[in-house]
């Protein structure tokens, strides 16, 4: 004979209130992961690739490195062009004071004293005022690399990025927005804008166009001489005769 068991009013409320929190659970889960799987860089991300990875104009600073030896002070010959090109860069570019670190309490710190001098002369020569160079002394914090000294300068510059970011699959996939709606994918046009910005020469281009410049007055004048003779104002080239081909061999 089979035995029958029936629950009481009080475990059925137990069995409610388990079954009730396990369901809880299980939905906080299931939302958990439902953020998890969507990206905060694809929220309100523009369609186009260049105002979703836009060109900014900021400072940045430009920097070389002058490597000294231990019983040998002064420039070579390669570092003497380096210090120089920087210095005209500076008269050019620079937002702010070239900044010199010179390493203190090392072995080659007596021929960084003569570097020193020289680069400053080199500024110096170059235009750069003696208020506009500022030297700061540093002590190396890797004993097992060479100090060297170190300059730089405050300048505008174009950045972009950064790129790399892949906040969804490129693949088929029913999560993918990006592939079912045919639309570029996040990073796309990145790598684009980071060169484009790297290779533009004045970062104020991007934002506003150049002032015209005062026009060649010699050469203005050539031409409204020979208008005002009434004679023809195109340029003449004797010398293109002598790149026509030969007749040599017909």
């Amino acid at each position: 004979m089979t035995q029958t068991t029936f629950m009481t009013p009080a475990g059925w409320t137990r069995a409610l209130c388990l079954s009730g929190a396990l369901l809880g659970l299980s939905v906080a889960l299931g939302a958990c992961q439902h953020t998890n799987d969507d990206s905060l860089a694809m929220i309100n991300a523009p369609a186009d690739y260049r105002q979703r990875h836009p060109i900014a104009v900021t400072e940045a600073d430009r920097s070389i490195v002058v490597f000294v030896g231990r019983g040998r002070g002064g420039l070579t010959a390669e570092q003497r062009a380096e210090v120089m090109g920087m210095a005209r860069d500076w008269m050019r570019e620079g937002t702010g004071a070239v900044s010199i670190d010179v390493p203190v309490d090392t072995p080659n710190a007596r021929a960084a004293q003569d570097s020193l001098r020289e680069i400053q002369a080199t500024f110096a020569a170059a235009g750069v005022p003696p208020r506009g160079v500022i030297v700061r002394k540093y002590h190396p914090d890797d004993p097992r690399q060479m100090p060297a000294i170190r300059v730089n300068y405050p300048k505008m510059t174009a950045v972009a990025g950064p790129c790399g970011l892949w906040p969804e699959d490129l693949g088929p996939s029913i999560h993918n927005k990006s592939y079912i709606e045919n639309k570029q994918y996040y990073n796309f046009g990145c790598a684009t804008q980071r060169n484009f910005a790297a290779m533009v020469e004045d970062p104020t281009d991007i934002v506003q166009p150049r002032a015209e410049t005062p026009a060649y007055t010699p050469r203005r004048n050539i031409a409204f001489d020979k208008y005002r003779k009434g004679t023809t104002t195109a340029t003449t080239y004797p010398e293109s005769d002598r790149a026509k081909l030969s007749d040599t061999g017909k």
